[in-house]
C-alpha cells in the first residue's frame, strides 16, 4: 500500500518567524529614520498668539503686590479692631457714668422733694414767729421802746454782731450774711458803739477787745472790708459768744442789741443755754433784760443732706426762744439772695 503524502500547511513556524522578523525590521527602520540628523524637527501643529516671554516674572510681581496689599489690609484691620475695642471700652465707661448720673439725679430729685418739705416747714415756722412777735411786742408794753424796722426794734445805741464763722456759713451763706449786716447797719444811721465777734467770742479787731468801736462811715467801711475774709475757728455754736458778750458788755445804763448770725447749734442743751442767758442778761435792780437778742438764721440747711440738717433746726429753736425772752426778733431766711 502506498504511503499517503502529507498535505502542506501554509502557517508553519518558519513562515511565522519570517513575518515577525519583517515587522521588526520595519520598526527598526522607522526608529532609525526618526533620530537621523538629516531629518527636520517636528513642526508645531498650532502657534499661540500670546507671547509667553516675561509672563512668569509679571505673575511674580503681581503676587508680591497682592501680598503687600494683603499685609496692608491686615494692619488696617488690626488697627480697626483696636479702635473698635477702644470704642467699646468708652461706651462701657459712658454707660457707667450715665448710670451714676441717673443715680445722682434720682437722689437729687428725692433731696429736692425733701427741700420743698423743709421750705414749707420753714415758711410755717416764720408765720408762727411773726404772730408770736406781734404778741410779744404787745406784751412788752412800756418796758422797752417799740420803734422797729421790719419787726426788729431799732432803739439801741450800741450794737454787737455775733457771727458764726464755721465752714458751712463761710462756704454757702457769707455773701448773704454780709448783705444782712449791711441792711442792719442801715437801719441804725448812727450809734454810739459797734462791736464784732464770732461765735467763739473772738474779736474782729483785737485792739478793741472789751471796748466799743466808735461809729463812723470809715469804721463801718473797715468792718465790711475785713468781714470779706474774716474766718476764725468756729464750733458752729453761738453759746460761747453770747455768754461772753453779755458778761463783757452788760450795762443797764446802755441800750444794747446783740445780733446773732448763724446756721447751726452743736451744743448739748437748748434749755441750759436759755437758763444761762437768763442768769446773766438781767438787771438785778429792776429785773429787766439788759440786751435785746436778735437772731438771723441762714438757709445752709438747703445745701446739706437731710441727716445733717438737725443742727439748723436746733439753731432756729434756740434763737427763737432767746429772742422771745430777751425782747428781740428771730428771722429765718429761706434763700441766699
Amino acid at each position: 500500500m502506498a504511503r499517503r503524502r502529507r498535505e502542506a500547511d501554509p502557517f508553519t513556524m518558519s513562515f511565522l518567524d519570517i513575518m515577525c522578523c519583517g515587522f521588526g525590521a520595519i520598526i527598526l527602520l522607522m526608529m532609525i529614520s526618526r533620530s537621523s540628523p538629516n531629518t527636520s524637527p517636528p513642526k508645531a501643529l498650532e502657534v499661540s498668539e500670546t507671547p509667553t516671554s516675561g509672563t512668569v516674572l509679571d505673575r511674580q510681581k503681581q503676587l508680591f503686590a497682592i501680598r503687600g496689599e494683603t499685609n496692608t489690609f491686615n494692619r488696617e484691620l488690626n488697627a480697626k479692631h483696636e479702635q473698635l475695642s477702644q470704642y467699646n471700652e468708652r461706651i462701657a465707661r459712658l454707660k457707667g457714668e450715665l448710670s451714676e448720673i441717673n443715680g445722682k439725679f434720682n437722689a437729687t430729685s428725692a433731696q429736692s422733694t425733701e427741700y420743698e418739705k423743709q421750705r414749707g416747714k420753714l415758711a410755717l415756722a416764720q408765720q408762727q414767729l411773726t404772730d408770736e412777735m406781734k404778741r410779744l411786742q404787745a406784751s412788752l408794753g412800756e418796758q422797752m421802746d417799740t420803734r422797729s424796722v421790719g419787726g426788729v426794734p431799732v432803739d439801741s445805741e450800741y450794737i454787737i454782731f455775733l457771727i458764726d464763722t464755721s465752714g458751712s456759713m463761710f462756704d454757702y451763706a457769707w455773701n448773704r450774711m454780709m448783705a444782712a449786716m449791711t441792711q442792719t447797719l442801715k437801719v441804725y444811721p448812727e450809734v454810739k458803739g459797734i462791736q464784732v465777734i464770732n461765735d467763739q467770742g473772738e474779736y474782729m479787731f483785737s485792739s478793741y477787745r472789751g471796748t466799743w468801736i466808735p461809729d463812723s462811715p470809715a469804721r463801718r467801711a473797715a468792718i465790711m472790708q475785713r468781714l470779706r475774709t474774716w474766718n476764725p475757728y468756729s464750733e458752729s455754736s453761738p453759746v460761747n459768744g453770747i455768754v461772753s458778750a453779755i458778761r463783757t458788755y452788760n450795762d443797764p445804763a446802755k441800750k444794747i442789741s446783740l445780733y446773732v448770725f448763724g446756721d447751726d447749734f452743736s451744743g448739748d442743751s437748748i434749755k441750759d443755754v436759755v437758763a444761762t442767758v437768763d442768769r446773766y442778761n438781767v438787771d438785778a435792780a429792776t429785773g429787766k433784760r439788759v440786751m435785746r437778742i436778735h437772731g438771723i438764721g441762714f438757709p445752709t440747711i438747703f445745701s446739706q443732706i437731710p441727716k445733717y440738717q438737725t443742727g439748723a433746726y436746733r439753731f432756729s429753736a434756740l434763737m427763737r426762744e432767746l429772742a422771745r425772752k430777751n425782747g428781740g426778733t428771730f428771722v429765718g431766711l429761706d434763700d441766699f439772695y
